[in-house]
């Protein structure tokens, strides 16, 4: 990935962090499910935190701007 030839490109694949949303509430209803040997009945706590981090994480995610990319085409097309 890099720069398209006459025109404006931005990698956006490089810039992004790798976070992990809701890792810590995975690992614990994993967890959970191997001590119980797979019985998600017990683990029902475990479950509602990832369930709810899972949501707001979602919601945080639905909220879309316009890329850099559609921009930067935008951009070049008025600069010609």
């Amino acid at each position: 990935m890099g720069r398209k030839i006459g025109g404006l490109f931005f990698n956006t694949k490089k810039r992004r962090i790798a976070a992990k949303p809701c890792m810590q509430e995975m690992i614990s209803f994993l967890s959970c499910l191997s001590q119980n040997q797979m019985n998600d009945e017990r683990c029902l706590h475990s479950k509602e935190l990832l369930k709810t981090c899972l949501d707001d994480e979602t919601a945080k995610s639905k909220k879309k701007g316009g890329s850099m990319n559609y921009h930067l085409q935008r951009l070049n097309k008025k600069m010609k």
